[in-house]
């Protein structure tokens, strides 16, 4: 749990600059009210936001994902977008609860996208960010950017604003993809 606290800690330090660069200032100041609400810290309050499954398909194959969606994001126009990857024997759902970054996103106005490795592509959930030889990386560093498109595009994150997150082999993917990509990304925060 001390590690979770810790990736939330440092995406937060690190993409709420990134994030926040370009916002108008009805958005800060929604962000601020909202910080200020009575919901306790690191919880967004039950039901707040949206919650949405998708499919992102890539030369490596499909990939499912979970998006978080503040309330009143689509009124908002476009919004930042933070990028988490889980470590090996997590999913979306849990990395999310474990980092509490959903509670951050209500607050401070941005998307959070959870693209999720198979367990057909890895028994462990494990991101194959070593499978460098073979191109699976390169495949699954691809279905990762898929997700970020279909995000963009369906549910309107803005593209000049994309943080990635990772904790252990989400850290290393993290890393390669930035690296593969690096005009795609305002920040890289990586743990373990």
């Amino acid at each position: 749990m001390r590690g979770m606290r810790a990736v939330s800690r440092a995406a937060s330090s690190v993409g709420k600059q990134a994030l926040k660069s370009g916002t108008t200032r009805a958005v800060r100041s929604r962000a601020r009210q909202a910080a200020e609400s009575k919901t306790p810290r690191g919880s967004a309050p039950r039901g707040a936001g949206d919650w949405i499954a998708g499919i992102a398909t890539a030369a490596a194959g499909g990939r499912r994902y979970h998006l978080y969606r503040p309330p009143g994001a689509v009124a908002d126009g476009p919004l930042p977008l933070m990028v988490m990857l889980h470590g090996c024997g997590q999913d979306g759902k849990g990395f999310a609860a474990s980092t509490r970054m959903n509670a951050m996103a209500a607050r401070e106005r941005f998307l959070v996208l959870y693209p999720e490795q198979e367990r057909l592509a890895n028994a462990h959930g494990c991101w194959n960010w070593f499978e460098t030889r073979s191109g699976r990386a390169q495949g699954e560093a691809a279905s990762i950017l898929a997700a970020i498109d279909q995000v963009c595009s369906l549910y309107g994150a803005d593209g000049s604003r994309i943080v990635i997150c990772g904790l252990s082999a989400g850290a290393s993917m993290a890393a390669l993809v930035a690296l593969r990509h690096p005009d795609r990304f305002k920040a890289v925060v990586m743990h373990s």
